[in-house]
């Protein structure tokens, strides 16, 4: 009896010297228990910005359940890579995960979407490209910027500390998860048998990471379509294997048709929801708008300077005071400099939308029309992402493998891309619009 007193007191001491956890309630998840620095982070002005950033930017025109943000979404990538790499924590203690590894990849789930402009991806792919031809600007390298401004305005160094972390280390971990690595050849060989960390996050090898996860559960969830990838099942079958050398994250070879269903289930969202001819119609007004309106939007950022919104990428303190509201800030504006501006989103109020006229191979057109190219793929370009993928069995875990697509089904895809050009009509009068042949 007084052993075992002994080890409830044993057992009673360490409970007391884990952090406490905040819950929260998520729609997709449940309830989710998150580490008091995740809750720290996400107490920030930088971090609740993205209440006011929409997921699927435009599609929310158009499917009116798809009103979810880039907040609820980013606190599920975070629970989710938590997840991830403590399933594989206890399913393989030989890989000796660390606590502060745990963190550090939860952090970086959290933390991947910090970047995101007003809109989404409408914001980096449509509106920037027309304001700076040729930019490489992208989401990534802002939401690296904004951790960086995150941690530095809000104090939270000491904080990292306290919790276990080991900085400037850390932080160049945190944000190679997010961006991939910065050495994509790491000669350190504590580097290549915890390389399968890097794949949590943002998989740059097949694209299999907790951020799609996520995605395809809320987004169909919201978009009120069926989603046929079943993460929990993959979450319970993860494995790391060596392959060519490194630890990377392999799959039970019965997982391989779930795998299939979730690069399925990225194509039918693209097709039905993110690519949806009227979606695309309302994101080019939207572009057009912010064009037209962005010599006249200032924000205030770093030493009092004023930015355009297209100046504002390059200022995170500008950056964070950009978001959706812009649309209303224009909507309901007075100033006669935004009027066309003010005048394209009036339409969209009024559903006075471009018009889909064809889709086309053609590559010039009238004053009147736009066209928009786009591909729908699996994600990895013309690549079959499975391919990409290695499995074991159960007789031989540590025995890393390829399936090739004919070992699976013979109804599977033959390509894995195509392109595509819509053509649109900006006019919006009922001659044009009714004009059917037009």
């Amino acid at each position: 009896n007084k052993s075992l007193r002994q080890s409830q007191l044993i057992d009673s001491c360490y409970f007391l010297r884990l952090p406490k956890l905040q819950v929260f309630n998520d729609s997709i998840h449940g309830h989710i228990e998150m580490h008091p620095l995740l809750v720290r982070i996400i107490d920030t002005p930088q971090f609740q910005r993205l209440r006011h950033i929409k997921q699927l930017g435009g599609t929310y025109f158009v499917f009116p359940g798809a009103s979810h943000n880039r907040f609820e979404h980013s606190i599920g990538v975070g629970h989710l890579a938590g997840r991830l790499v403590q399933e594989l924590n206890e399913r393989q203690p030989e890989l000796l995960i660390t606590r502060r590894e745990i963190l550090c990849v939860q952090i970086a789930g959290l933390c991947h979407d910090l970047g995101h402009g007003p809109f989404s991806h409408l914001f980096d792919g449509m509106f920037i490209p027309r304001i700076i031809p040729g930019s490489k600007w992208r989401h990534e390298k802002a939401s690296l910027k904004m951790f960086d401004h995150l941690v530095h305005v809000n104090n939270l160094e000491p904080v990292m500390v306290e919790h276990g972390l080991v900085l400037p280390d850390d932080m160049v971990f945190i944000k190679e998860q997010i961006y991939g690595p910065l050495d994509p050849d790491p000669l350190n060989q504590e580097e290549k048998e915890k390389s399968f960390l890097y794949e949590i996050v943002s998989n740059k090898r097949n694209g299999i990471d907790v951020d799609k996860w996520d995605y395809f559960a809320r987004d169909s969830y919201h978009l009120g379509i069926q989603n046929n990838f079943d993460y929990h099942r993959s979450l319970k079958f993860t494995r790391v294997c060596e392959v060519e050398g490194r630890n990377q994250i392999c799959y039970r070879e019965k997982e391989v048709t779930n795998l299939y269903d979730m690069f399925q289930t990225r194509n039918c969202l693209h097709r039905r929801a993110y690519k949806h001819p009227v979606t695309m119609a309302i994101e080019l007004m939207i572009t057009d708008a912010l064009v037209k309106a962005d010599n006249y939007i200032h924000f205030e950022g770093s030493g009092g300077r004023t930015f355009k919104m297209s100046e504002a990428i390059e200022d995170m303190e500008a950056y964070t005071k950009l978001t959706d509201h812009v649309f209303e800030q224009i909507l309901h504006s007075t100033s006669d400099d935004l009027k066309d501006a003010r005048e394209i989103l009036q339409n969209i109020t009024k559903r006075r939308l471009y018009k889909l006229l064809e889709k086309t191979q053609a590559e010039s057109f009238s004053e009147v029309c736009v066209s928009v190219k786009f591909k729908m793929d699996w994600g990895m370009n013309d690549d079959n992402p499975i391919d990409h993928v290695r499995f074991y069995s159960k007789k031989k875990p540590d025995h890393a493998i390829p399936i090739q697509q004919h070992q699976v089904s013979s109804l599977l895809p033959a390509r894995f891309s195509e392109q595509w050009i819509r053509v649109y009509c900006k006019k919006t009068d009922a001659e044009i619009v009714d004009g059917g042949d037009v």
